[in-house]
């Protein structure tokens, strides 16, 4: 099973989505600006993708602004305050866990690669 923790208003959340889809499997799509996220999912899925909330972090939107020197408690907090500063997609699968930006970056997490002629939503072939 993969699952997709999606924002479905962003081109590499959804070409990640087709990606997935395209090999094969019909992911788990989770949309986490409506589910919302706990502290211990986030530190799950932080933990299993070896990242930081800081290198988590969406910092180019408008939540975002005072959080340049929190540390990681503050941006756990706020994460779950506000879903739209965790990064996006975030894949699960039975190969492991990461943040696909970019999309090629869930490659690796699938058992059979898209088709060769596989485009993203752009146009543009895979990046493999």
């Amino acid at each position: 099973m993969i699952v997709i923790h999606h924002n479905p208003k962003c081109g590499t959340s959804r070409n990640v989505v087709a990606i997935v889809r395209a090999s094969g499997t019909e992911p788990v799509i989770i949309d986490y600006l409506r589910e919302g996220w706990t502290r211990a999912q986030l530190l799950g899925l932080f933990a299993a993708a070896g990242l930081t909330p800081r290198a988590a972090l969406r910092a180019n939107v408008p939540e975002a602004a005072g959080l340049e020197d929190a540390d990681d408690e503050a941006l756990l907090a706020a994460m779950v305050k506000h879903p739209v500063l965790v990064n996006r997609p975030i894949v699960c699968s039975p190969r492991g866990v990461r943040l696909c930006r970019p999309s090629e970056a869930v490659l690796p997490l699938l058992d059979n690669p898209p088709p060769p002629d596989f485009r993203k939503e752009d146009g543009k072939p895979l990046d493999a």
